[in-house]
């Protein structure tokens, strides 16, 4: 199947929208993620799917540690900035460090800062599992829209 195609056909398949964080040396890295889903409930757990030519999966590699932040229908703009292929995608973006350093974006649905995930072997895809005892939550704020992106 022609890959432009595919991503159509897949874009059409309603799924939430994060922005997966870290940071490495004083860089903050950052992306547009909708292959995050929770795994369990007991013992909570999230699993992350990254492109592994990203700097962001990179760094989570290296250094263990990242943030997803739920983005909310008001946020769109965040989806795209964090979409694109640039050098600062923090620009003008409000956001604060967790605990282990990681930027948490300000005004997310939900912020979670996980560290010392166990990284599930793929080739292309690499597949990051965070167990509950990395978890580290952020009081949720709360919303009554739908985050709806058409093009």
């Amino acid at each position: 199947m022609d890959p432009q195609v595919f991503r159509q056909i897949i874009g059409n398949f309603a799924s939430g929208v994060t922005v997966i964080t870290t940071r490495e040396q004083d860089t903050n890295y950052g992306l547009t993620a909708s292959a995050v889903t929770s795994l369990t409930l007991e013992p909570p757990m999230l699993l992350v799917c990254i492109n592994k030519n990203t700097g962001t999966q990179a760094v989570i590699s290296r250094t263990r540690t990242f943030g997803v932040n739920i983005l909310d229908q008001d946020q769109a703009h965040l989806a795209y900035q964090f979409a694109k292929s640039q050098t600062d995608k923090f620009q003008g973006v409000d956001f604060s460090y967790g605990t282990s350093g990681v930027p948490l974006l300000t005004g997310a649905l939900a912020r979670i800062e996980w560290t010392l995930p166990i990284q599930a072997l793929e080739p292309r895809l690499p597949i990051f599992v965070a167990p509950s005892d990395a978890l580290r939550w952020y009081k949720m704020r709360q919303s009554t829209s739908r985050f709806v992106i058409t093009s």
